[in-house]
């Protein structure tokens, strides 16, 4: 079981995991229900919407690298506000990053929050980062804000984890090649994966 609260728990056989790349579960999530979605909100989105028709979870947890130049790399942390950094209307009167007619705050504030780990802005993009300077948002990665959302219109719980690989800086690329890898062995130690119960 995943305990979120004393009064509210998860079977773990009802859990999807959910990460971009093979790479970032390793082999840490073989035994467990993992959704492998590839890169970008679009397939993020696709993957996601098939899973949730097929297996019904009653809990998502998305999981992952990003960067951040504002964090630590190896540290993870929960992330609970979605921006869609590569949304630009502005040509058309909107704001940056609002999403024309949707209806959608800028800030699509989604999740649980994880004790013991600190809270990050997610900012969601089909590009990797590598001069980030907005202060709006303090992660980068590539899927979760199309990850939150769906959670969010299907009203079913969310849990986003990110470990930070890169400074999404000049050195991004380099960083993440190193640092990828580390992300499952990261999760599996927070989630005590090898454990009966797992708590949160």
């Amino acid at each position: 079981m995943i305990r979120i609260t004393k009064e509210l728990s998860f079977p773990l056989e009802h859990i999807l995991f959910s990460f971009a790349l093979q790479s970032e579960a390793a082999d840490v999530f073989d035994e467990h229900n993992t959704l492998i979605t590839g890169i970008g909100k679009v397939n993020a989105a696709y993957e996601l919407s098939k899973a949730i028709q097929h297996k019904k979870p009653s809990l998502i947890v998305n999981l992952g690298s990003a960067g951040s130049n504002y964090f630590q790399k190896g540290e993870v942390i929960c992330c609970t506000k979605f921006i869609q950094r590569d949304m630009d209307v502005r040509g058309l009167g909107f704001k940056q990053y609002e999403t024309p007619l949707s209806n959608l705050p800028i800030l699509l504030e989604y999740g649980f929050e994880m004790e013991g780990l600190q809270t990050g802005i997610c900012g969601t993009g089909d590009n990797f980062e590598m001069g980030h300077n907005s202060k709006i948002y303090n992660v980068v990665d590539m899927e979760a804000y199309a990850l939150a959302m769906i959670a969010m219109k299907e009203n079913i719980p969310f849990l986003c984890l990110k470990y930070i690989s890169d400074g999404a800086d000049d050195n991004a690329a380099d960083d993440w090649v190193i640092q990828v890898h580390k992300a499952a062995i990261a999760y599996g130690t927070i989630l005590n994966l090898n454990k009966d119960e797992i708590s949160i």
